[in-house]
């Protein structure tokens, strides 16, 4: 089987807004599927629910924004109404309750990150971005498979960086995984970048799980309890059964990382 993994973030890259509290961290989210389920099973799925709630057409397709979801802009105006809304959220639910797919979060402490490495400080999204795609390639390599990753674009010079970053982490591997297993379980040394208007059923799915999965990694951190909004019901899910865990359960380390 091919897999793809589909990186949505949360936050801002930047490091010199570090100290802001609104700002201190950036997380990145992995979503892990094989591809003809996507194809046969996700995509048919997402477009359903979006023909039923908000008369998506293939012409002129809605895209799941978690952001415009939560704030009933157009083209999701009818989650005003509240009942509406509870049978959406209901089945929206039960749809990534049911769909098969693992996650990977990494959450960067972008003010630690300052504070401890004083001469070096790699980008932060990059050094998130190299940490993801070792545990991706961990998971690859325990199932004995093959896959690729795509992100969402953000354009430019930026989408230039990022696939130079992929490239590099692709040939040189990282202090725990050798570059040979990268070039085994990477069926490409490119990096995918597409946007959200595309269409793309993995990127919306992971623009729906990400910022739970950040909420709740924050919380587990700080030993706080879970969130219990919509958003919490989502980390609750993911927690208990869509991290990337070891043989014995465990999540930290596996599917959730946090640097530094």
């Amino acid at each position: 089987m091919k897999y793809r993994m589909y990186i949505d973030e949360v936050g801002d890259p930047g490091l010199k807004n570090a100290k802001d509290p609104r700002y201190r961290y950036l997380s990145l989210t992995g979503v892990i599927m094989e591809l003809d389920y996507v194809n046969k099973t996700v995509f048919p799925e997402l477009e359903s629910l979006k023909k039923k709630y908000f008369h998506s057409h293939v012409d002129e397709p809605v895209i799941f924004h978690r952001k415009e979801l939560i704030n009933q802009r157009y083209p999701f105006q009818s989650l005003r109404d509240e009942n509406t809304k509870v049978a959406f959220d209901n089945e929206l639910f039960h749809l990534l309750s049911t769909l098969d797919y693992i996650v990977i979060t990494v959450v960067i402490d972008k003010l630690e990150h300052q504070i401890r490495y004083q001469t070096w400080q790699q980008d932060s999204y990059h050094y998130s971005l190299r940490i993801l795609i070792e545990r991706y390639v961990l998971f690859l390599k325990n199932a004995d498979a093959k896959g690729d990753v795509m992100a969402e674009s953000r354009g430019g010079k930026e989408d230039m960086r990022l696939k130079a970053s992929y490239k590099r982490v692709y040939h040189e591997g990282t202090e725990y995984v050798a570059a040979d297993a990268f070039a085994t379980h990477l069926t490409s040394q490119q990096l995918k970048l597409k946007q959200k208007s595309n269409n793309i059923a993995g990127l919306q799915i992971a623009d729906l799980v990400a910022h739970p999965s950040y909420r709740s990694s924050l919380a587990r951190k700080n030993k706080q309890s879970i969130p219990s909004d919509f958003g919490g019901k989502i980390a609750q899910l993911l927690e208990k059964e869509k991290y990337y865990c070891s043989p014995a359960g465990k999540i930290y380390g596996w599917g959730r990382k946090w640097l530094p």
